[in-house]
């Protein structure tokens, strides 16, 4: 191989002093993203370390919830704090413990209503009237009869003592007496049959005039004005109504729940509770178990429990779920 050939395949100085040079550029910036790397994460640690050293201390210094103080029966505004006293905890419905669904009596056309949805009523509120034309003339007529059979008893009256007075002096016989005696007890009933039907003349105007038989809230307007309602249905979905009203007391409430039947051994009649309703868990009240259904459900495994809400106020609505905690005896 010439002497020229081998020049050509020798490398020069500047091109591997410049090869090593970009070698140590490379390396250098490698080294300083680590460190930038490095640099940029460093303030994570202390945090994360004083976060777990916090935690720590906390578990450390918790101290137990004191016994909460004892409360009147009722809602309690402050949170629950964890307690250990129940047994069981099952989620019901609240409901009204006796809804009460107005009917009219007789069929008839709805005359008036004073309420509405939502209104407060009292006992002995006025609230429906039914049109009582037709009851107000079958009274006047009733009342007619009375009148006409009481002026036929004072009739017969007078014209027995005059036979009477007769037949002691012989005048008059004694099957003429009689007879004038029989006529007078004969009228003398129909008076009376006579008063009864005006009484019930009478009953059936004061039923046109419908009263609420609790303090209570209205539920539902089931009627409206000029519309026909009656007391019972006779089959089909387009007869007239057969209720008016619908009125409950909301100061008496309960929790419906349906307890699995491996559960019943922990509940028992007259046990205290604890009721949180689902849309405010953050309060609490107290109840009692106040009814145990004799019969279970046997598709469900279930038997129903309703526990009384004690002290119950607006926060509490009907139909809405609740949880209810059984408490140790």
């Amino acid at each position: 191989m010439s002497v020229d050939k081998l020049k050509e395949l020798q490398i020069q100085p500047e091109r591997k002093q410049r090869r090593q040079r970009s070698f140590w550029i490379i390396v250098i910036v490698v080294l300083g993203l680590a460190i930038a790397a490095l640099f940029i994460a460093r303030p994570w640690s202390p945090e994360k370390q004083r976060r777990m050293k916090n935690a720590g201390a906390a578990d450390t210094n918790t101290v137990p919830p004191a016994a909460s103080t004892a409360q009147p029966p009722g809602s309690t505004n402050a949170a629950p704090e964890a307690k250990n006293d129940s047994v069981l905890t099952i989620s019901g419905y609240i409901i009204n413990r006796e809804r009460i669904e107005i009917s009219p009596r007789f069929l008839g056309l709805v005359k008036w209503i004073g309420v509405k949805k939502g209104d407060a009523v009292t006992n002995g509120q006025l609230l429906v009237l039914i049109d009582d034309t037709e009851y107000k003339a079958r009274l006047a007529q009733a009342e007619g009869q009375l009148a006409t059979a009481r002026a036929t008893v004072a009739k017969d009256d007078l014209t027995y003592q005059r036979v009477h007075q007769l037949a002691a002096t012989h005048i008059e016989s004694q099957q003429s007496e009689d007879d004038a005696r029989l006529l007078l007890e004969a009228d003398t009933a129909a008076v009376k049959a006579a008063e009864g039907a005006a009484d019930v003349a009478r009953t059936y105007v004061d039923w046109c005039t419908i009263r609420s038989p609790i303090d209570g809230v209205v539920l539902e307007k089931l009627v409206n004005p000029n519309e026909l309602v009656m007391p019972q249905s006779f089959g089909g979905s387009k007869g007239p109504s057969t209720a008016l009203l619908a009125v409950a007391d909301p100061k008496d409430l309960q929790v419906e729940i349906d307890v699995n039947e491996a559960d019943l051994s922990k509940i028992s009649l007259g046990q205290k509770c604890r009721v949180s309703p689902e849309a405010y868990p953050d309060k609490t009240y107290d109840g009692v178990v106040a009814e145990i259904a004799p019969e279970a459900d046997r598709a469900k495994g279930t038997l129903q429990i309703k526990v009384q809400i004690l002290g119950p106020d607006h926060f509490l609505t009907p139909e809405l779920s609740a949880k209810v905690e059984f408490l140790k005896n």
